[in-house]
């Protein structure tokens, strides 16, 4: 592993085959600043991703020897690991880019990228990470450890749900769905909404990403939890 340390508490971890796109990334984010940590193999880039965090940002080519960065981007949620994760994509690749976004990505670039939108893409996930931080400095709205509605109950913490006392199996990204509408039944949210406020930054025209998680939860929580407004888009509710 190869690092690039300015003065700086924030660590990144880039993992990238190709050295020349790897430096250009180190380069930049150092400049925000951020300690960048380089590794080309995906392997050992989940190794360290698990074992040497906590990280503020994980970046990952799609294309790795040893492990791609899909898998990579799949085993750190499957760990319950809330760190931003940025994919890099090749242009035209768009359904990698659906998966990366659904496996629990958070935003992707595409090759050949320009620094300022790459940083303006980091600069915006740290945003989101500190409006989430429990020590963020301004007042928000506490959040439980644990919700129940109706036959759910829906843990936190545990980022886990279970219907009528058996557990759900959620994908990283189905649970913070969940959680996001749990949190604040009886209000509609666009599609749009959602992308911005479960997604993040960068995904506007993923509206069928959005689709498919619903059409997967309902699946899963049964009739009743997850109505459509039509115009609007969605609304959880306890069902009657």
């Amino acid at each position: 592993m190869r690092a690039m340390t300015p003065e700086s508490s924030r660590r990144v971890l880039i993992v990238e085959d190709e050295p020349d796109v790897a430096r250009l990334i180190a380069l930049h984010v150092a400049e925000l600043p951020a300690a960048a940590h380089i590794e080309s193999d995906g392997r050992e880039g989940l190794r360290l991703a698990l074992a040497q965090g906590p990280w503020d940002l994980l970046v990952l080519d799609l294309n790795l020897p040893g492990l791609g960065g899909l898998e990579v981007c799949r085993a750190v949620r499957a760990k319950g690991y809330d760190v931003p994760i940025l994919m890099l994509t090749a242009r035209g690749s768009e359904l990698d880019r659906v998966l990366g976004l659904e496996l629990g990505a958070d935003d992707y670039l595409t090759k050949p990228f320009s620094v300022m939108e790459l940083q303006a893409r980091v600069r915006a996930l740290w945003r989101r990470a500190a409006l989430r931080s429990p020590s963020h400095g301004e007042a928000l709205p506490a959040s439980p450890e644990f919700l129940q509605v109706a036959a759910m109950r829906i843990d936190r913490v545990q980022r886990k749900a279970w219907m009528h006392g058996h557990e759900l199996t959620l994908t990283p990204r189905e649970f913070s769905l969940l959680w996001h509408f749990a949190n604040q039944p009886g209000k509609a949210f666009s599609r749009n909404e959602l992308l911005a406020e479960v997604w993040g930054y960068g995904h506007d025209g993923y509206d069928h990403t959005v689709n498919t998680h619903i059409n997967r939860l309902r699946k899963k929580l049964g009739d009743g939890y997850i109505d459509t407004v039509w115009g609007v888009g969605y609304r959880f509710q306890a069902p009657p």
